[in-house]
C-alpha cells in the first residue's frame, strides 16, 4: 500500500477514536450534571414541602388566635357596658 493511504487511514482512525472519546466523555459529564441538578431539585422540593406544612400550621394557629381576640374584644365591650360576665 502506498504510504499516503496508510497515513490517511491512520489519521481517519485517530480522528474517529478522538471524536468518539469526546462524545462519550461529554455524555458522561452531562449525565453527572443532570444527576446533581436532580438532587438539588429533590432537596428544594423537600424544603418547600416542609415550608408549606409550617405555613399551614401557622395559618391554623393565627385563625385560633384571631377567634380568641374577637372573644376578648366582646368580653371587654361587655365589661365596659357594665354587663356581667
Amino acid at each position: 500500500m502506498n504510504e499516503a493511504i496508510i497515513i490517511a487511514l491512520l489519521s481517519l482512525l485517530g480522528t474517529l477514536v478522538g471524536t468518539f472519546g469526546g462524545i462519550v466523555t461529554s455524555a458522561k459529564l452531562l449525565s453527572y450534571r443532570i444527576e446533581q441538578l436532580e438532587k438539588k431539585v429533590d432537596n428544594m422540593t423537600a424544603k418547600h414541602d416542609g415550608l408549606n406544612d409550617r405555613v399551614f400550621h401557622l395559618e391554623e394557629h393565627v385563625a385560633v388566635i384571631d377567634e380568641q381576640v374577637k372573644v376578648c374584644q366582646h368580653r371587654i365591650s361587655d365589661l365596659e357596658r357594665g354587663e356581667p360576665a
